[in-house]
């Protein structure tokens, strides 16, 4: 019988480079099996960016034009650090519509 550990692939077996060439993560659009998405209540925000410092997927990049940073929801998991880490909880962590 083979141990548990015995059943993993390893690393070395793994296929080098699954995502491709450099920047084309973008062609994989990992936002839709999210089942929370963050919402920004305007009001409460200050624009101190710690939702773009934070996002481990960096889906906070384009500022609008009134100094807040959207999220491009093509890309974000729902994981809601952001909304952790929001320092006057502007965001909140919204179920998804199906």
């Amino acid at each position: 019988m083979k141990k548990p550990i015995d059943a993993l692939v390893k690393v070395g077996d793994l296929p080098l480079g699954l995502c491709g060439a450099p920047g084309s993560t973008v062609a994989f659009k990992t936002g839709d099996w999210r089942s929370v998405r963050p919402v920004l209540d305007k009001e409460k925000c200050i624009y101190c960016g710690f939702c773009y410092y934070y996002c481990p997927d960096g889906v906070y990049q384009d500022m609008a034009p009134e100094k807040y940073y959207k999220a491009d929801l093509d890309y974000c998991k729902g994981c809601g650090i952001c909304a952790h880490e929001c320092p006057k909880k502007a965001i909140t962590m919204t179920l998804e519509e199906v």
